[in-house]
């Protein structure tokens, strides 16, 4: 256990620091080139950027729920709440470039069971933008959020986090595990497991989060050719029937340089800070969910991520990628559904077994429901602890 729950939340060491730092001057230096020599080329289309002045219908649309905004010393925060205000919070936290848009399938769902609350994150959306890097800290941001939900007039709730989303919402289940009554993190490993398994590949990759470090060039980096790295991170929208709204809604959240400084600041700073390795796993009930088919979060982070939790399931998108829940909502709505509102998990703890190898902890994560393909896992069991009696089942269900 921590003396306190400040010391729950560490530094990487400061050789790790210095990695950080080297290769975001190489990744700048090598980026500083690159564009000049394009720019070189292709002087006249470099600089074009549409003007966007009017927000997509979709981002102040109400059907979805109220917007309401709340001031948090001094930090104004915007969010859009819908169900019975009666009924048990579920915080809703996007991930990086995104907004509370990015719960547009979710929220009508839950809200037939919860209240929902669905906030756009400092630095996005509508809420406050500072440009310090400081009003980024981890400490900083888990302390907003706490006064978020108290001002909600709650002291519990659930919280439903997307990719970076997902990230703050495991520093919140250790660093407050008193708020927290269930965990739902979406294509976002913890910690611990996420800042080493960066993919080398993809949009947002380790190079990008080196990169991030430089002031201003990653932020004009960003706009460029009218922000077609929001047609990357966003391309699965291409097979929706409303692609055209919902790209053009992201692309006014972003449209700015400033909308890209304070997002861009959050991996400014949380690569730099772990959970305490000698504390004690998470006590709330916790539900991972992953597509088979993300290029940026691997099936290996997601099951390593389980080491730091005691009551878990791990669920498979069959077919998705990196934003699942918006791929395919019905498939995880009723991963959410039946993790929410069925009775809460067994407790059962169970010591850590760091000597355990990954492919016992994955046969542990493993269901008795096994299929190969694009589909390999689906619902997560008792991991190390209960290997040799699953076994024993799954042989006597197979005969």
């Amino acid at each position: 256990m921590f003396a306190s729950d400040e010391q729950c939340i560490v530094n990487i060491s400061p050789w790790e620091t210095l990695q950080i730092h080297a290769f975001s001057f190489l990744c700048g230096l090598w980026v500083v080139v690159k564009s000049a020599a394009k720019w070189g080329w292709k002087s006249k289309n470099s600089g074009h950027q549409q003007k966007r002045d009017t927000p997509p219908p979709c981002l102040v649309d109400t059907s979805l729920g109220s917007h309401l905004y709340v001031k948090l010393k001094g930090v104004k925060l915007h969010y859009v709440e819908s169900g019975d205000r009666t009924s048990p919070v579920v915080l809703l936290l996007h991930g990086f470039p995104d907004c509370w848009l990015s719960w547009r399938h979710q929220i009508p769902v839950l809200a037939d069971h919860f209240r929902v609350v669905a906030l756009d994150l400092k630095g996005f959306g509508d809420s406050d933008k500072p440009a310090w890097r400081s009003s980024y800290r981890v400490d900083t941001l888990l302390e907003e959020l706490k006064d978020f939900i108290g001002a909600l007039g709650v002291n519990r709730c659930t919280v439903i986090g997307h990719d970076l989303g997902g990230l703050l919402g495991w520093y919140l289940v250790h660093r407050y595990p008193e708020l927290v009554e269930k965990f739902v993190a979406i294509s976002s490993p913890h910690p611990n497991v996420y800042w080493g398994s960066l993919p080398c590949a993809g949009t947002f990759n380790k190079r990008w989060v080196q990169f991030s470090q430089l002031p201003y060039l990653p932020e004009m980096d960003a706009l460029k050719e009218d922000l077609s790295i929001i047609n990357q991170c966003f391309n699965h929208l291409h097979k929706t029937g409303k692609t055209e709204s919902y790209v053009e809604a992201y692309k006014y959240a972003f449209s700015r340089k400033e909308d890209w400084t304070g997002p861009i600041n959050y991996f400014r700073n949380l690569p730099f800070k772990r959970v305490h390795t000698d504390g004690e796993p998470t006590l709330a009930p916790c539900l991972l969910i992953v597509g088979n088919r993300d290029e940026f979060v691997s099936l290996e982070s997601m099951v390593k991520s389980t080491d730091y939790t005691c009551k878990f399931l791990l669920k498979i998108v069959d077919g998705g990628s990196h934003f699942p829940h918006q791929e395919l909502p019905d498939v995880v709505d009723k991963m959410l559904l039946a993790f929410l509102v069925a009775p809460p998990i067994p407790a059962q703890r169970r010591e850590k077994s760091p000597s355990k190898s990954l492919v016992n902890r994955m046969f542990g994560a493993v269901s008795s429901t096994v299929k190969y393909g694009n589909q390999v896992l689906d619902s997560v069991q008792r991991r190390t602890s209960v290997v040799v009696p699953l076994a024993l089942q799954l042989g006597q269900a197979q005969s």
